[in-house]
């Protein structure tokens, strides 16, 4: 049976973080650790932290430059054996989501699997914005500017060690780059699980503006280049195209 790594990084998230450590302690698996990753946050995180005594939460307070430098340096402490990504202002929709993706790992032959997710106001996470569909896996669906909700995706800790951590020459689309990288150009074997499993607050940094929306699209081809990969002309014009989509599929 699979050991999950749950990694929640966090920085100056004292209004959220409680709700995101609740939802992962709440999970009816047990088999995990939760790796919590403070890039000294100057807020009082480091103390509604510190009111969680769960034993298997692995907490470090410790400087970094930046998000994707503090989720390196997680996966590094990480010793289970699949590993997922759970922000510090986004909770798991309910309590049997690493009961539903163990028995995809148990039963599929694969070494990373996702989800779909809700989008969610920033102050009521009931309340539902828009809902990222993510439809089952095709390598040609990146050529038409898709890619899997990064807080749903669950990867085998090995494809870390053979393909390398997140990118830190990219400030938005690190996790874009990653998870290119590891199911378009490396082809690692993936499967979609149907269900929503994380409510995700809206205000993304790489969403929070169109100035910073534009800067994620130029980084997005430069995703493509690093890794010698040719996108097709309307690539990054579908990508933006299918957020907006997103709008008008609600089923609640």
């Amino acid at each position: 049976m699979p050991r999950f790594s749950i990694i929640t990084v966090v920085f100056n998230g004292a209004k959220t973080v409680s709700e995101t450590i609740s939802s992962v302690l709440q999970q009816d698996f047990f088999d995990f650790e939760y790796i919590i990753q403070d890039g000294e946050s100057t807020d009082n995180t480091d103390e509604i932290i510190k009111r969680f005594s769960d034993p298997r939460i692995k907490y470090e307070r410790k400087k970094d430059d930046g998000i994707y430098e503090a989720m390196n340096n997680a996966i590094a402490r990480a010793t289970g054996d699949i590993i997922a990504f759970l922000h510090s202002d986004d909770v798991y929709l309910n309590s049997n989501v690493l009961t539903q993706m163990n028995q995809l790992f148990l039963t599929k032959p694969v070494d990373a699997a996702y989800a779909d997710l809700i989008y969610v106001d920033r102050f009521n996470v009931m309340k539902v914005i828009r809902q990222w569909k993510a439809g089952q896996y095709n390598k040609i669906k990146f050529l038409n500017g898709w890619m899997p909700p990064h807080p749903t995706f669950f990867v085998k800790r090995s494809v870390y060690l053979q393909f390398g951590n997140f990118r830190l020459d990219l400030y938005y689309a690190s996790d874009y780059e990653l998870m290119l990288r590891f199911l378009f150009k490396y082809n690692v074997a993936v499967d979609y699980l149907p269900q929503e499993i994380v409510r995700m607050r809206t205000g993304g940094m790489s969403n929070v503006s169109w100035g910073n929306r534009w800067k994620a699209n130029r980084e997005d081809k430069l995703a493509w280049k690093l890794n010698g990969l040719n996108p097709r002309f309307f690539t990054f014009l579908f990508k933006p195209l299918r957020k907006m989509l997103q709008f008008f599929v609600f089923s609640r």
